[in-house]
């Protein structure tokens, strides 16, 4: 990934906060017709391994596990916050006219050693985990062993673990650093006008990010 040294983010904590903030990842492999590219929910295990551990499960319909079981690395890409940006926002577009549009966003490149799951207590782990964290903070939080055990053994036939040994994370937080302080205050009040929940997000990382450089 082009990463221009302004936008680099290496802080783990805060790749492994966004991949666990949006863990729908776009999983990519090289198969032997191409590229096989899938959209897989994965968990973050950031206590394993040098860079962490991935895991997730898919159907065994999908021929896609056994690209990975047989592959040598993998790429999962976890997207964050993103939003266009106008130069209508800028203060500095006003005086000169010398700005463009942009588009902003964070995102993150897990590149790992994949492998195939099939053990039925990986699995069962694997899927309480999953479901216990994504269940956090529900009103009435649904487990795994709410539903009868033959229908989940049923339910995991059809599916395989995959785990990926992160060996190298990229991140990319392009957020306005390159902007004049008074041009990303431009583009934070216009995105809280803006109001909506993506929106809102952008805002909040170009502050922070703005207040970082500023310390530089």
């Amino acid at each position: 990934m082009y990463i221009p040294k302004q936008f680099e983010e290496t802080r783990q904590e805060v790749l492994h906060g966004l991949m666990k903030a949006h863990p729908l990842a776009t999983l990519v492999v090289a198969g032997e017709s191409g590229l096989v590219v899938n959209h897989i929910p994965l968990q973050v295990c950031g206590s394993e391994g040098e860079f962490g551990i991935l895991r997730g499960h898919m159907a065994r319909a999908n021929p896609m596990w056994r690209q990975l079981a047989g592959a040598a690395e993998a790429v999962a890409i976890f997207q964050g916050p993103d939003s266009y940006i106008t130069p209508s926002w800028y203060p500095s577009k006003h005086v000169d006219g010398k700005a463009v549009p942009t588009w902003n966003y964070a995102v993150v490149h897990a590149h790992g050693r994949p492998r195939v799951v099939e053990d039925a207590a990986w699995l069962l782990n694997h899927l309480t985990a999953m479901t216990d964290e994504q269940e956090n903070g529900e009103a009435l939080p649904w487990k795994v062993a709410d539903a009868p055990r033959d229908f989940i053994e049923q339910m995991m036939s059809a599916i395989v673990g995959i785990e990926i040994s992160i060996v190298r994370l990229e991140g990319k937080w392009k957020v306005s650093q390159n902007r004049p302080a008074q041009d990303r205050e431009g583009v934070v009040a216009a995105l809280h006008e803006r109001g909506d929940d993506r929106s809102l997000a952008m805002a909040e990382l170009v502050v922070q990010y703005g207040s970082a450089s500023a310390k530089r």
